[in-house]
């Protein structure tokens, strides 16, 4: 049964209005909502994280030039106790292009330097021009120690896999946030529409019971009683004006809307009885929970912490390579005619003697600090587990109250509308038909309350599972974690 319709939520305004159903109002919370907004941020600053590093393992070129230098001291020389001038000029440059090497975490760089000088010592007459020219290949390569590029690169991996995944989460909360709020401007709406017909029916008996009391059909303390009621409907119904006004404001303000717009609401209040195998649900969130990748990455960080943890105050060392040619003359082509080779090798060790301790007690910080990881993984597997089937056994009690209340409400208006006849004859007080019109009030409320519920346990299944079972398809926004 579809009890749907366009629901011109308002109180007597004629403004233009919003007319706001779940999907857009949901469209809206996430462009505006700033917890979206801020998760989007984070993301798009993990995305380019990553393409930093990518980028800084590609080759480096980079030129440094020096287009002229002048230099005018002043010395003393000792040796022949007397002072003399040194007027140089000097320019250069140097090119270099700079590889690291992912698979090894050394680094390949292949450098040339151009370099001239003029020197002109006044005190001596001792004048020189010189041209030189290096090229060299250099080799930098730890050893005895852990790839720090390859766990940087995986480090940031995981950061942007974390941050797709809180963009996602927040986006469920956002769904979740926004539904509740939604089918909450929607019950607010419906104890306003039962306030009023409480209101307009307890006006005509009224109206009935004056016109008997004038005619002397029935005693006054009736119409005492009948205007007492009506009052406190009356009050009943300016109360619920007021909730409903006040819901709608917290609504707009979830949405991100300006506080002064209007806006009613389109829902869609269909109950869609879906089949839930308690076990299928239970593998679907073990599968897809993004929860459950979060704690995994958790611990693979913490093995990374680990291996850092061991590389401290730890045996390692390094290689240092180069060869190259190098060149000089007094002219510029003498820089490049005749160079000379030049080679160089070393390797460099460091060896830790006695640390105090330091370092095992780090290990083993760690080390504990990953098992509890692993104790939060096992834990939040079993909460799912638990969240799950609790889900899955409060929908059928749900449904079950839905036609309970149904069915409440049809008797509470059959026995309502009787009671009415007997009150307007006579034989029913006013304070009896006050009972009877609010457990009519109380079943209308009771059965909108019960249709709200199940609507919200079913998008918590949803949420829980990551599986729409309206649809009967992966809920896990694939896109966005690829």
């Amino acid at each position: 049964m579809i009890i749907s319709g366009i629901l011109m939520l308002c109180s007597g305004s004629t403004f233009a209005q919003e007319i706001l159903t779940l999907e857009k109002a949901l469209e809206i919370a996430y462009q505006q909502s700033p917890s979206i907004i801020q998760s989007k941020m984070s993301l798009e600053q993990s995305e380019l994280a990553l393409i930093q590093q990518k980028a800084s393992l590609k080759s480096q070129f980079s030129l440094n030039l020096s287009p002229f230098q002048y230099t005018r001291s002043t010395s003393f020389d000792e040796y022949n106790t007397q002072w003399y001038t040194r007027k140089s000029m000097s320019s250069g440059l140097d090119f270099r292009i700079s590889q690291p090497i992912k698979w090894t975490d050394g680094t390949v760089t292949l450098s040339n330097s151009f370099n001239w000088q003029d020197d002109d010592n006044q005190s001596f007459g001792a004048k020189s021009t010189s041209f030189s020219n290096n090229l060299s290949l250099n080799l930098e390569q730890p050893i005895f120690t852990y790839n720090k590029t390859k766990m940087q690169l995986k480090r940031l991996e995981f950061n942007l896999e974390k941050a797709k995944i809180q963009y996602a989460l927040a986006q469920l909360n956002i769904e979740k946030n926004v539904t509740s709020a939604f089918y909450g401007v929607y019950q607010s709406y419906k104890r306003l529409v039962t306030a009023r017909e409480a209101f307009q029916s307890q006006k005509q008996n009224y109206e009935v019971i004056k016109n008997k009391v004038d005619q002397g059909l029935i005693a006054p303390e009736e119409l005492f009683q009948a205007e007492v009621t009506l009052a406190t409907n009356e009050n009943s119904l300016a109360d619920t004006e007021t909730s409903y006004e006040n819901t709608k404001d917290q609504f707009k303000q979830t949405l991100g809307l300006p506080l002064d717009i209007d806006i009613s609401i389109l829902p869609n209040i269909q109950i869609d009885s879906v089949h839930v195998d308690v076990n299928q649900a239970v593998k679907y969130a073990l599968t897809q929970r993004m929860e459950i990748r979060q704690q995994q990455i958790a611990i693979e960080e913490g093995i990374f912490s680990l291996i850092e943890a061991k590389d401290n105050n730890k045996f390692k060392g390094s290689i240092s390579a180069r060869v190259g040619l190098m060149g000089q003359g007094d002219k510029f082509n003498g820089a490049f005619s005749k160079p000379d080779d030049n080679e160089t090798i070393g390797i460099t060790l460091t060896v830790p003697i006695w640390d105090w301790g330091a370092r095992k007690a780090n290990i083993r910080s760690t080390e504990l600090s990953n098992e509890n990881t692993e104790i939060s993984n096992e834990e939040e597997r079993k909460s799912i587990m638990l969240d799950v089937r609790q889900v899955c056994r409060e929908l059928p009690k749900l449904l079950r109250q839905i036609e309970i209340a149904r069915q409440t409400v049809k008797n509470a208006e059959r026995t309502y509308d009787i009671n009415v006849e007997k009150y307007r004859s006579g034989n029913l007080t006013g304070m009896e038909l006050k009972n009877q019109q609010t457990q009519l009030t109380d079943a209308k409320n009771s059965l909108t309350d019960a249709i709200i519920s199940y609507k919200l346990k079913l998008l918590d299944l949803k949420i829980q599972t990551l599986w729409d079972y309206q649809n009967n398809k992966s809920y896990l926004p694939v896109d966005l974690l690829k």
